[in-house]
Parts: structure tokens; C-alpha cells; sequence
């Protein structure tokens, strides 16, 4: 038996976290359970899945989107503390006869939670937050009581799932409210629960789809889906449905850009904060900069506002004179586009805003 649990700050409890000992014996049972279940799982599944992506079902969505006139974004009520634990275990041992596994496997599911006053609470549901065996087992659940179901009820209706994040496609807001009531009872027969308010049926619209509806917009994995105007091959601008970096990605991002505290940098050079948080920018771009890269640019325009700030510090002919300090700035760009990762974007002070498509 491993040392007991060290903890982390969760909404009701304090979550266990496992130890070392813990996480490699997870990761063991990870490695020999995948091959297996690997296979069988639903190719629409995306989650911490090797060779597939959260990208990957975003530009699958994006162009089920265009087919289907009608989205169902279902939101499950507190997933990872509520799934059942007998029904998870049901779910590995169609798939081992190792006992060893379904040993290991029920005691991390049954691991007692610490409440925030030392007391431990027994649990019969949840999976095991911040472990390494969590996804394989969350996505087994939902294989069984979501997949499957999904393929064997209505097998001509499409959907991309991210562990418990869904997206379902439909062809009108009738057939959209039957197939949500109809998921609605599939995930209370397995202990699961949408979320009434936080679930919605949302339409398509686009300039071949005018109508109008209550909601036409969506958050799939950190990406709104919207009506935004778009550009044909020929130059012609029309509104098509698309997805772009949503506005909880952004907040949070400009939280993160707020916490370097830029402007008290003047001990650094402009290499140095190159160096510090390129590798951060080049994230966000590689991910939020893939669909509809202009939303993600005007947004990280506001980084140069933010090294303007730290040249009125630094240099004293620039200080309190922003507009002097953003012309410096345009004039380092253009000498050296490359140094920030975000001028590489084409997001530069001097306005050039190449691959903002």
C-alpha cells in the first residue's frame, strides 16, 4: 500500500491527489488497459486520446456545422464527482480479468476525500481528479454510457465528444429537443445529470441560414462558434458559422498577460522578455491562432500596449510619452520582426498584420 493522499483545493472538498507511489502505479494500469480499450473506442471521441486532439474536434465540429442547421451544447453537471463507481468498474472488467487491475482500480475511485476541515468523507461516485489514470477511465464510462448509446439510438446523428464535453449535430430545433430529452434520460439511468440552463440548442446561422433564434452562438473547448463574416476565394465577404478563440479564453489569457507585470520589468531588455514569454504566446497561438487567427490577433495587439508601458519605465526620453515609446517599438519591429512571438503572428506596433486570416 502507497502513503496516504496529499490534497488540493476542490469546489466541495479538498480532492485527493496522488503520490508518486500512486501515479506510477497508475500509469502502469493506464499503459496496459489502453491497448484495449483504445480500439473500441467511438472515433468521435477525442479526449486524451493519442493521435487525436482537442484541434481536431474543433475542425471536425466546424465543418459539421456547416451541414447540420442545429447544435446541441450539452453541459454535464458536475461529471467528474458524479460518475458511479460501479458502473465504471463494470465498464474495466469488460475489458481485463486482471484482478489486480479492478483492485487498484476500485481503490483509487473509493480513496476517501478530505473535507476542508481534515475530516474524511467516503464516497461512492467520482473519478480521481489530477490522476493519471482519470481520463482513460472517465472516457471508458462515457463509451459505454454515452457512444454506444449514441451509435445504437440515432445513428445518423453526429457528435464530437472531449471527455464530457459534447457537441451534437442535428437537422431541426424539433429533432434537437427530442435528442436532448432522449440524452437527458440515458445520463440519468447512469447516474449523470445536463445541466438545464447551461445546456442549449443553438441554430447555425450563416448568410444560406437567416433565420432568426434565441441563440445562435456556442463554447466548444475554448473556441465560440458564431456567425462571423468570412472571404470566398474570389474576395467576396459573406457571414459564414465559424469558430474563434471565445471570450473566457481571452479574459483568461489577459489574466495571465496581467500576472507578468510587464512594465515592473525595467531590469530586463526586450531579449529577455522575448525569452520569458514566447514559449506562453506561442501556445496561444498554436492553439487558438488555427481557426479564425484574426480574433486571436486583434486580441494580442494589446501585448504591445503592455511593452509600451515598460519602455516608458525604462527609458526616461519615452517616459509618459506612449505615443513616442509605440513608434520606438514599431521601429524595433521592423528591424527585428521575428523577436516577439506574437510580431511573428503579425500582430507588430507598426500596424502590419500579415496572416491575420
Amino acid at each position: 500500500m502507497s502513503k496516504p493522499h496529499t490534497t488540493w483545493k476542490g469546489s466541495q472538498y479538498d480532492h485527493t491527489v496522488p503520490t508518486v507511489a500512486d501515479r506510477v502505479a497508475q500509469t502502469v494500469v493506464r499503459m496496459y488497459l489502453e491497448p484495449s480499450v483504445e480500439p473500441v473506442f467511438h472515433p468521435d471521441s477525442y479526449g486524451y486520446r493519442p493521435g487525436k486532439s482537442a484541434l481536431d474536434a474543433v475542425g471536425v465540429c466546424r465543418q459539421r456545422c456547416w451541414r447540420s442547421d442545429w447544435v446541441i451544447d450539452l453541459d454535464i453537471r458536475a461529471f467528474f464527482d458524479s460518475v458511479p463507481h460501479d458502473l465504471v468498474l463494470k465498464a474495466v472488467a469488460h475489458h481485463t480479468d486482471q484482478k489486480w487491475i479492478l483492485l487498484y482500480v476500485q481503490r483509487w475511485l473509493t480513496a476517501p476525500l478530505q473535507g476542508r476541515d481534515g475530516t474524511l468523507v467516503a464516497r461512492d461516485r467520482g473519478t480521481p481528479q489530477g490522476s493519471a489514470i482519470s481520463p482513460l477511465l472517465a472516457n471508458l464510462f462515457m463509451h459505454y454510457a454515452f457512444d454506444l448509446w449514441m451509435t445504437r439510438q440515432y445513428p445518423g446523428i453526429r457528435f464530437e465528444r472531449y471527455c464530457d464535453d459534447v457537441v451534437v449535430h442535428c437537422g431541426s430545433e424539433r429533432q434537437a429537443r427530442h435528442v436532448r430529452d432522449a440524452i437527458a434520460a440515458r445520463l440519468a439511468q447512469v447516474g449523470l445529470e445536463l445541466h438545464p440552463d447551461k445546456t442549449r440548442i443553438v441554430y447555425c446561422k450563416d448568410d444560406d441560414r437567416p433565420g432568426s433564434y434565441e441563440r445562435t452562438r456556442f463554447t466548444f473547448l475554448g473556441y465560440e462558434f458564431g456567425p462571423r463574416l468570412a472571404k470566398n476565394r474570389h474576395g467576396k465577404h459573406f457571414v459564414s458559422f465559424l469558430p474563434a478563440v471565445s471570450t473566457d479564453a481571452k479574459k483568461a489569457m489577459g489574466r495571465e498577460i496581467r500576472s507578468w507585470h510587464l512594465a515592473r520589468r525595467s531590469d530586463k531588455s526586450l531579449d529577455d522578455l522575448a525569452r520569458m514569454f514566447n514559449s506562453i504566446v506561442q501556445g496561444w497561438i498554436n492553439y487558438y491562432g488555427r481557426f479564425y487567427r484574426s480574433e486571436l490577433l486583434y486580441f494580442l495587439r494589446r501585448l504591445n500596449t503592455h511593452l509600451v508601458r515598460w519602455a516608458n519605465r525604462k527609458y526616461k526620453r519615452l517616459k509618459r510619452r506612449e505615443r513616442r515609446a509605440m513608434a520606438w517599438l514599431a521601429e524595433i519591429a521592423r528591424r527585428s520582426p521575428r523577436l516577439f512571438a506574437h510580431w511573428r503572428l503579425g500582430a507588430r506596433p507598426d500596424g502590419w498584420a500579415m496572416g491575420a486570416g
